[in-house]
């Protein structure tokens, strides 16, 4: 007779204790990978901000500088390029890229930083 048996537990006692400890790691894996998710979307999110305010600026200051300041003001770390400032009454566009680091643990490593991109455009005011 076995010592399960003879405890008086079924013999299949702890069964699911195993299972939980073969699933467990991959509902982490896969919670982990959400959280990361919703990581980058907050960022694309602050990146769409970072592209209008760029905009904004480039629309009243014709100092490349001015609009680099402002998406760095929502969003530091973003790189902002935009062409030649066209003349009062044109769209100014602007487009700002940031790299979305992927640093939460066990996700991070296996996940690339992927580089977001928004483009904003707003006509010349000044």
């Amino acid at each position: 007779m076995k010592a399960a048996a003879r405890a008086g537990r079924p013999p299949d006692a702890g069964q699911t204790t195993a299972e939980l400890a073969v699933i467990f790691p991959v509902v982490l894996l896969l919670v982990l990978a959400l959280v990361q998710a919703a990581l980058i979307l907050r960022d694309q999110l602050a990146l769409t901000g970072a592209a209008r305010e760029a905009a904004r600026a480039a629309s009243l200051d014709p100092d490349p500088a001015r609009s680099e300041q402002a998406a760095a003001a929502v969003l530091p770390g973003a790189t902002v390029r935009s062409g030649p400032r066209p003349p009062v009454g044109e769209l100014v566009r602007v487009s700002v890229s940031y790299r979305s680091p992927t640093t939460l643990p066990l996700v991070g490593p296996l996940l690339p930083d992927p580089v977001l991109v928004a483009r904003a455009a707003m006509r010349v005011e000044r």
